[in-house]
């Protein structure tokens, strides 16, 4: 599997990165969707939610608390923030290797739209 997301892992291509350790990546969105957009990704290659192993523990673990320290960097902390993660085509996904998204920076109202 190769993705962009394993090239900006690789430093094959540039990114805004804001953090770095042994298990994770994380890089500024380049659309924004919230005036604060990061994106925190394992470096190992997970394809989807549906591909995690106890293997990932660790890893997926420490997403959180890297977008907990992000969220605190940013100084979006208090006031709030969202983490997505989405799973396959319904579930929103487009770049097949395992990414939570932070948002914050403003309100961000409903999750979903109410029908």
């Amino acid at each position: 599997m190769s993705t962009i997301f394993s090239k900006i892992i690789a430093k094959e291509i540039p990114a805004d990165i804001v953090y770095e350790d042994d298990l994770i990546l994380a890089f500024r969105d380049i659309a924004p969707q919230a005036p604060t957009h990061i994106l925190i990704i394992p470096k190992r290659e997970i394809a989807t939610a549906n591909d995690v192993t106890a293997e990932d523990e660790a890893a997926l673990g420490r997403l959180f608390a890297v977008a907990a320290k992000i969220a605190a960097d940013e100084g979006i902390a208090e006031s709030g923030y969202r983490l997505i993660v989405n799973c396959n085509e319904h579930g929103g996904q487009e770049v097949f290797h395992l990414h939570m998204h932070l948002l914050g920076g403003r309100s961000l109202g409903p999750m979903l739209a109410r029908k």
